[in-house]
């Protein structure tokens, strides 16, 4: 996901270790809020200041360029503005999502690892105090 250009997130097909990934189904991106006081910062040492509330989440200029799974749009068949490159056809061209999958380029990584040091409080993949017995499948390299 690219959020002005920039990468957000990136979701790597690990279907080989049994992680879900939706290659030829429809996928959708769903957004909520919630209160993670107890363990999405930094284990709870860091609390929200309630004293700030209310707080309001807003979208502005926000422009998603989707390619739906029904469509046979042109959309569908072009690469996304973001940097990445098409290494491989899959959908046999009959409309289903992308018809070129993505690859993560270099300065794709690099900028995501560089924004994610800068910016990202918590990373699932490296709690190992929430995960005890082994972290999710979807967390190895």
């Amino acid at each position: 996901f690219y959020v002005d250009r920039r990468p957000i997130r990136v979701f790597t097909n690990k279907q080989a270790v049994g992680v879900p990934f939706p290659t030829s189904q429809p996928m959708r991106v769903y957004a909520s809020i919630w209160n993670a006081d107890d363990w999405a910062t930094q284990g709870g040492r860091v609390k929200t200041n309630w004293a700030n509330a209310p707080f309001i989440a807003s979208y502005s200029n926000f422009r998603a360029i989707p390619c739906p799974s029904s469509s046979k749009s042109p959309l569908c068949g072009q690469q996304p503005s973001a940097p990445v490159s098409a290494t491989s056809s899959s959908g046999g061209g009959n409309g289903q999502g992308l018809k070129q999958v993505p690859t993560v380029d270099d300065w794709t990584r690099k900028m995501t690892r560089l924004l994610q040091r800068k910016y990202m409080i918590y990373n699932y993949c490296a709690d190992v105090n929430r995960f005890a017995q082994g972290l999710p499948p979807e967390c190895s390299n």
